[in-house]
């Protein structure tokens, strides 16, 4: 799905490049992508083994937030207001789910 996903991106970007022209080191993390992708996904699957997808599911989506926070933090990006509100529902979207009642 992965490979799927990256085909579309780079067609529709213009993007592609002949193989010959990829390092090892661009190599050595398309290999580790693929696998940090493969592992979270088993994790993923193993956690809906165990709990409910509606609870499951909303917590996987809160790396959405995470991510944003961290570009906040480190990259030094800077949503709009738009952008704040959207991560503002999906929090409070998955602290909804979460709880029990």
């Amino acid at each position: 799905m992965i490979l799927v996903a990256l085909c579309v991106f780079l067609t529709y970007s213009g993007k592609w490049q002949p193989f010959g022209t990829l390092t090892g080191k661009h190599w050595v993390f398309l290999i580790l992508s693929g696998l940090a992708t493969g592992l979270s996904w088993l994790a993923y699957f193993k956690a809906l083994q165990m709990g409910n997808a509606a609870q499951v599911a909303p917590i996987d989506k809160f790396s959405v937030v995470l991510v944003t926070i961290f570009a906040v933090l480190f990259l030094g990006e800077r949503p709009s207001l738009q952008e704040w509100l959207g991560i503002g529902l999906i929090t409070g979207g998955v602290v909804l789910l979460a709880i029990k009642r």
